[in-house]
């Protein structure tokens, strides 16, 4: 039995967690499963922006890393389908139907299935796992929770459901905190704690996704966060703004609606303070090296590379910076 144990502990930790929310998540886990062994990329997935619309399920951001690791996304945008069209969404408005959320014709296919699978009783893991198998995916991509937990945005205007103030309000109103309905109650991904809880985790990855309504709810699940900060391997972040901006997404108009600077600096303030003891290595931009002695003040690590992602050998390149750090710890 000693014997047992002790080849366990000498065998190689290869697998890899990161947590993944929008655009910027999907590019770096991308570069992560292309630059690691098959099935040793496991992703965890912010579904606080899940919505029922027209009577389906829909999972934006579980949606955007499927299309991506499956070399499926529209590149222009960087979610939804390339080659997509809309003329079910575009009868359905002859019809005087809701259009505001651009379902493509492909892409419901996607909230079809799942919509069919969750009313027979399956869960969003189970759902998941499934699209991954018919999409050809070799990694692992698992949602936050399998409870429904909803962002709703506080507003000058009021309450907003996250997709309504981000996609049918187009991020206009300006923004006074956040609230996540049905995160006490919600259980985190068993798979996942089993993951953390065994050995054989390199590093767990923050991919550079919005802090407050991406990252947050992740973390926020009970218990998760813990799990992550007790787990043997470093936890790396990469800042998701870059020289006072976000290079998707409305995380740099939040920051300043908040009060909050919108720098690199800040958002490594924010972790610290809300989850302490859980962020190891803080990655910035090399446009944001002035900041790195400030933030090398706070009880992290900070280390400075090339962070934006416009091509694949961008993403690629990131992912083994990230990797080579983790093994040098």
């Amino acid at each position: 039995m000693a014997q047992s144990q002790s080849s366990a502990q000498r065998r190689p930790q290869t697998k890899v967690l990161a947590l993944s929310g929008g655009v910027g998540g999907a590019k770096l886990a991308l570069g992560l499963a292309r630059t690691l062994p098959a099935d040793d990329l496991h992703v965890l997935v912010n579904t606080a922006d899940d919505f029922q619309h027209l009577g389906l399920h829909i999972s934006p951001d579980i949606d955007t890393l499927l299309y991506t690791l499956s070399d499926q996304a529209n590149a222009m945008q960087g979610w939804g389908l390339a080659g997509e069209t809309f003329h079910a969404l575009d009868a359905l408005g002859r019809l005087g139907g809701d259009t505001w959320f651009r379902l493509g014709d492909k892409d419901l296919a996607t909230h079809l299935l799942r919509s069919s699978a969750l009313a027979q009783g399956l869960t969003l893991s189970e759902v998941t796992r499934t699209l991954v198998q018919r999409m050809g995916i070799q990694s692992h991509v698992h949602p936050m929770s399998d409870d429904a937990v909803r962002t709703i945005v506080h507003t000058g205007t009021g309450a907003l459901p996250f997709q309504h103030y981000f996609v049918r309000e187009q991020c206009g109103p300006a923004v006074a905190g956040f609230e996540f309905e049905g995160i006490k109650r919600a259980r985190p991904n068993a798979e996942v704690l089993g993951l953390l809880a065994a050995p054989g985790v390199a590093c767990i990855v923050i991919c550079p996704s919005n802090p407050y309504v991406s990252i947050d709810p992740i973390l926020q699940v009970p218990g998760l966060w813990h799990a992550l900060r007790d787990c043997a391997a470093p936890v790396l972040l990469v800042s998701p703004i870059v020289a006072g901006m976000a290079i998707k997404g409305p995380a740099a108009k939040m920051m300043a609606e908040l009060g909050v600077p919108v720098t690199a600096a800040a958002v490594a303030e924010h972790y610290c303070s809300r989850y302490p003891g859980l962020v190891d290595y803080f990655l910035i931009d090399e446009t944001d090296g002035k900041l790195a002695a400030d933030i090398a003040r706070l009880p992290l690590e900070v280390a400075v590379t090339s962070t934006v992602m416009k091509t694949l050998q961008d993403k690629q390149a990131l992912a083994q910076f990230v990797l080579k750090l983790a093994q040098e710890r």
